[in-house]
């Protein structure tokens, strides 16, 4: 069965891959880590990827990057190919799954390499760079925080806010998670990708917040965690724990006039056939659905 219409798994291979996104067009996404929670290297998960959060957008020959969770560190030996670095990076949140990678990312302890670090300040913070620093660096990197050479700049971020990053349009939405999380709309050139991870729906309604980042974007990137069945399953619920359901994720789709939708974040305890199995039915359900795979790379608007 074709399960990824329309798009490209690149080689892993730092070079081919450079050569692939080339040659893919001027706005496409790659997939680092598809992960939700906890990395899940092993056996039964190999095809789909074990890393947690994090993707990569290259848009007008800007690299955008969203979330730094195990995911960086592979961007990152891509990056150790090139010879300076500027990149843009933007946090949902700061739960560990999305920031565990970024104290391994080494590109970031590179003289010469500037990284742009965008996000809204936690609820417990008093500035986005003393949280950064002091949370997601210093008590966990196993690298002195003087190791790190790049240049670091810091910006923060509001909820339903838009910004022009060289002509690129960032609009950020509210998600529904514990401590809050950010979703963003990232478009350019009449073309636009949503990220919403990490999200949970509401059992009576839809989230208008998610629907109207999301309206007539080419590709939505949605948090469908869980499928209906684990989320109300009567013994063990997964309400309130911040996470969504991929049947949750096409009715978005469908509401939101979306062309093509990404399940991602996938539960830990998801293997390779149980999404496989998943799959079928997404697609059954709305045939311009993927599962996001690490590799996995989308050109947008194509």
């Amino acid at each position: 069965m074709e399960t990824q219409p329309s798009t490209i798994v690149t080689n892993q291979n730092s070079i081919n891959s450079a050569k692939l996104l080339k040659n893919l067009g001027d706005f496409v996404v790659k997939f680092w880590g598809v992960r939700g929670s906890v990395p899940t290297p092993g056996k039964e998960t190999v095809r789909y990827g074990g890393n947690t959060s994090c993707i990569e957008m290259q848009i007008a020959g800007k690299r955008l990057i969203f979330d730094g969770g195990t995911g960086i560190r592979e961007l990152g030996k891509e990056l150790m190919q090139e010879m300076q670095v500027e990149a843009y990076i933007f946090f949902t949140h700061y739960h560990w799954d999305h920031i565990q990678g970024f104290p391994l990312f080494t590109p970031a302890f590179r003289r010469g390499n500037c990284f742009h670090i965008y996000g809204a300040i936690p609820p417990e913070g008093k500035s986005m760079k003393q949280h950064f620093l002091e949370r997601v660096l210093h008590s966990n990197s196993p690298i002195p925080l003087e190791g790190m050479q790049a240049q670091l700049r810091f910006y923060e971020l509001e909820h339903r806010q838009k910004m022009m990053l060289h002509g690129i349009e960032i609009e950020t939405g509210s998600l529904n998670h514990p401590n809050t999380a950010m979703g963003y709309r990232v478009t350019w050139n009449g073309r636009s990708v949503v990220y919403c991870s990490d999200t949970e729906h509401f059992s009576d309604h839809l989230d208008e917040n998610v629907v109207y980042l999301a309206r007539g974007a080419d590709i939505l990137i949605y948090d469908a965690m869980y499928t209906d069945d684990e989320y109300y399953n009567p013994k063990s619920p997964k309400v309130g724990w911040g996470h969504s359901t991929w049947q949750e994720a096409i009715k978005v789709a469908k509401a939101a006039g979306v062309k093509q939708v990404v399940i991602f974040h996938h539960e830990p305890t998801h293997s390779d056939d149980f999404l496989d199995q998943m799959a079928e039915k997404v697609k059954a359900a709305f045939p311009m659905a993927v599962m996001a795979i690490e590799g996995l790379v989308l050109p947008v608007g194509i």
